[in-house]
């Protein structure tokens, strides 16, 4: 793909609506995948005082290239520091210092609960996942979680089949009642929209990208996806966002 097509794609245009809800001097727990692309495209353009934080041991890390996964040498050169995982884990994210969390899954539900364990009766499943890693204490923890998934049936579920990592509700029960300290998931950024959460802790449908009507997202959605009473239509990222994404961020297409 050439930068003269000046046509987002879905991938694309996620890693710029995600780069949207980071701010300059945020904390952030940095995750592979497309929120890995949106918190270096957030340094690389309107917040470069991002503090970025990888589960490997990274502290304040500035990779001069897209890091690969959480184990790549880019993410050591420069870093404030490079610690163990217990001392990212127990010192910083479960004191309350990461102000963002992104995380993604297999399946996710109405009150942002993720499933990374397995689809299917956990004793027999049809399939097993990767499990929790560090998305369990990071959706405990984090002040703002930000859900980064592609919207489908058998992705935005009524049920998650497994609950790894908590949301607003589960089994009844709201985070206070289960004395979860985070803030909890504030929006779910998917490929046909933007989901943000009520006073109930339930997704409602906030914004669309354009060319895409409430009624296509509630298709695509497994359970009854409510819409907020105004639903905005989002931006798309300009040619400058674009070429940055294309030739200096992810040229080899890792993400895109």
């Amino acid at each position: 793909m050439g930068t003269e097509n000046n046509i987002s794609t879905s991938s694309e245009r996620m890693a710029w609506r995600a780069a949207q809800e980071l701010h300059d001097g945020d904390v952030v727990f940095v995750g592979i995948g497309l929120p890995n692309l949106a918190c270096n495209l957030a340094r690389a353009t309107h917040a470069p005082g991002l503090f970025m934080i990888y589960e490997s041991g990274a502290v304040g890390a500035i990779p001069e290239r897209l890091p690969v996964s959480i184990g790549d040498p880019s993410l050591v050169t420069d870093s404030l520091a490079v610690v163990g995982q217990a001392d990212i884990f127990q010192c910083l994210l479960q004191r309350g210092l990461i102000e963002v969390g992104f995380l993604g899954g297999a399946q996710v539900d109405r009150w942002g609960n993720i499933n990374t364990t397995v689809i299917g009766d956990y004793a027999n499943p049809k399939v097993r996942l990767p499990g929790s890693g560090g998305a369990c204490e990071i959706a405990v923890h984090a002040r703002r979680l930000l859900i980064v998934m592609r919207m489908g049936k058998r992705t935005f579920v009524e049920k998650c089949d497994f609950i790894t990592s908590p949301g607003h509700r589960m089994n009844g029960k709201t985070r206070a009642e289960l004395g979860l300290p985070g803030g909890g998931p504030t929006r779910i950024i998917t490929d046909l929209g933007v989901l943000d959460f009520d006073a109930t802790g339930e997704a409602v449908l906030s914004e669309v990208y354009p060319g895409v009507t409430p009624e296509q997202v509630r298709a695509a959605c497994g359970w009854s996806l409510r819409v907020a009473d105004s639903v905005r239509t989002t931006g798309e990222p300009d040619m400058s966002v674009l070429s940055l994404l294309r030739e200096r961020l992810d040229p080899q297409r890792l993400y895109l």
